[in-house]
């Protein structure tokens, strides 16, 4: 007798296969503008098409009138202080990178360029969610390459003082589990999980804006940091509550937007991972370490193709009785 959750896998699997199979860029080009958070000047970036298997490539013009790019790789990755720095042997290019990242990687991109005319990324609302819209405004394309992923085969981890991430084999997708922990009694302890899809991003994530604290701010403007930074853009506590009129935007805003840093800092893998990210107490510091071992221990992943991807996936979850989650975790819901 066929097994009947496997044959159901199968048949249900075939609307969606060409959206998880294929590679997707930009259909056109979008455009935002902003201001830097650490500069506080004005920044125009354009968000556009990339050719397949480009991965995400930064260029930045108005450089004595060369434009120069990088790609967006752990390779590239120069500071994670306040932010994700990006550049190469002449110097950093490109600062603040995570949070466009995260919306091209949570929005099921895997091609595009992005053009920028100042050293950092405007920080915009302080969330991803302007540069969702921008994708939404330029409509995704799907592309005739294969999709690619990166296969976590074995558990990687890093510990950084009282910080911990792993990466570990999850062939459903990639899986964030996130739990901070501050001093600040307003945030306190607070963790957050999520098996990422665009739905789920776009949801529950891309409005999750940066925050801190009064005294931080304070200390990073003394020392010419932050200049940027504004109630507009970033959410604010004192020693014993929320400094914005407006609130949240969900309760527990603080750690959304640490998973959506993490999504942005991972997307530096250069493809997708198949993987599960568990981070406790962690930051850009910790997760470029934690991608960086990764990536230095060649018995701990391997790039396979969608449908080396689409079989593991069938079995696993068929093997376990789980059959309703059909959908793969890097499927694009705009073809």
């Amino acid at each position: 007798m066929p097994n009947v959750a496997f044959g159901l896998w199968v048949g249900r699997w075939g609307d969606l296969e060409m959206k998880f199979s294929r590679q997707a860029t930009l259909r056109s080009q979008a455009t935002v503008t902003g201001v830097g958070v650490h500069s506080g000047l004005p920044v125009s970036l354009i968000l556009g098409p990339a050719p397949i298997d480009a991965g995400f490539v930064f260029v930045r013009t108005g450089l004595d009138g060369c434009d120069r790019e990088v790609q967006a790789s752990a390779q590239s990755v120069i500071a994670t202080e306040f932010a994700t720095v990006l550049g190469d042997r002449e110097g950093p290019l490109v600062s603040t990178a995570e949070h466009v990242l995260a919306a091209l990687r949570g929005m099921g991109i895997d091609n595009a360029t992005i053009e920028i005319d100042g050293p950092e990324v405007p920080i915009m609302d302080g969330s991803a969610a302007p540069f969702v819209a921008a994708i939404d405004q330029a409509g995704i394309l799907t592309q005739s390459g294969s999709r690619r992923f990166i296969q976590v085969l074995k558990p990687v981890q890093v510990a950084m003082g009282d910080s911990f991430g792993e990466l570990r084999p999850n062939a459903s997708g990639f899986r964030t589990e996130v739990e901070i922990d501050f001093a600040n009694p307003v945030i306190g302890r607070q963790s957050y999980t999520l098996e990422l899809s665009p739905e789920r991003f776009r949801r529950e994530i891309s409005r999750a804006r940066t925050f801190g604290c009064m005294s931080d701010v304070a200390r990073l403007w003394s020392a010419g940091f932050a200049l940027g930074a504004s109630f507009e853009n970033s959410v604010v506590f004192d020693e014993s509550r929320l400094l914005n009129p407006e609130g949240l935007r969900y309760s527990d805003e603080c750690v959304r937007h640490k998973v959506l840093d993490v999504i942005g800092d991972l997307a530096l893998a250069g493809l997708p991972l198949l993987a599960a990210y568990r981070s406790v107490r962690g930051g850009h510091k910790l997760n470029h370490a934690v991608l960086t071992a990764l990536m230095a221990d060649r018995s701990a992943w391997r790039v396979i193709e969608a449908e080396t991807a689409r079989r593991s996936r069938v079995y696993a979850e068929a093997s376990s009785g789980m059959v309703g989650m059909v959908a793969p975790a890097y499927s694009p819901d705009v073809s």
